[in-house]
């Protein structure tokens, strides 16, 4: 599998990965710069040369899989018969950097609801590096030309449409910050409700004022929903940013939460 494909196969299987290149090679060497190979903790394709190089890479790769790291890593080998080896002699005579970059699990964000607020902050988030998931029960909202705004960012895109949004709960990643912001206040109550029924989720932000929170919080109580279950919900959301009341200032300020709360899963994992 050519290493592009390989990448591609990682993102979608959301695994995390190391892009391992050879950036310089002086005098000879099994591979030139540019030969690249790609780590996944249970797979590899591609080659940087094999031997003693290429084992040292796997391992150095597969620690920082393993640490979670994300800043990319540098290191020279010596491909000499007095060179000290840990997984077979190499005696090509030549030297090799190789830079290793890892490729971690991108941040899942789920957006239930495409209305004004919705759209600009799919918007948002569409031009950074995440996946995105965009839910409606209106067909009209999440079809292709409604969402061709979006296409062109780094984002990756999975549109919903469910009549009854709370199933498409069980379709997100694992580690998926939820943002409920609907058109109507009996899906935004559903979603809550199923949302704290999950045990898939990183976070739930929902969008309203704090009265529409006093009556969800009394009724997801009478759901039988414990007291520090829902205090796991965010309402409302982006409250934490000066903003105005138009769809473009508060999805700006939402935006800016969720990618904290993602920046912040990321940080906690290292």
């Amino acid at each position: 599998m050519h290493w592009l494909a390989a990448l591609s196969l990682l993102r979608a299987e959301r695994r995390a990965g190391v892009l391992v290149t050879v950036t310089d090679v002086r005098g000879h060497a099994p591979r030139d710069a540019g030969a690249k190979m790609v780590v996944a903790a249970d797979a590899t394709w591609g080659s940087v040369g094999g031997g003693n190089l290429e084992e040292t890479a796997l391992a150095r790769a597969r620690a920082l899989i393993a640490s979670r790291a994300v800043a990319p890593v540098t290191f020279t080998m010596s491909l000499s018969d007095r060179a000290r080896t840990e997984h077979g002699q190499q005696c090509c005579g030549g030297e090799v950097t190789l830079v290793l970059e890892p490729q971690p699990v991108v941040p899942a964000i789920a957006i239930f609801g495409m209305g004004h607020v919705g759209l600009e902050l799919a918007r948002i988030l569409s031009r950074h590096d995440v996946e995105l998931h965009l839910a409606d029960s209106r067909a009209a909202y999440v079809a292709d030309d409604a969402l061709a705004v979006l296409h062109g960012g780094p984002a990756t895109i999975h549109a919903h449409h469910a009549p009854l949004p709370e199933v498409v709960l069980g379709q997100v990643p694992t580690g998926s910050h939820v943002l409920v912001l609907t058109h109507d206040h009996a899906e935004d109550f559903a979603l809550c409700d199923a949302a704290l029924r999950c045990g898939h989720l990183a976070s739930v932000g929902l969008i309203g004022s704090a009265a529409k929170w006093r009556r969800f919080e009394k009724g997801l109580r009478v759901e039988g929903h414990p007291e520090t279950e829902i205090s796991r919900i965010r309402c409302p959301i982006g409250a934490g940013a000066p903003t105005g009341k138009d769809p473009a200032s508060i999805a700006l300020a939402v935006a800016g939460e969720v990618l904290q709360l993602a920046a912040a899963d990321r940080a906690a994992l290292r």
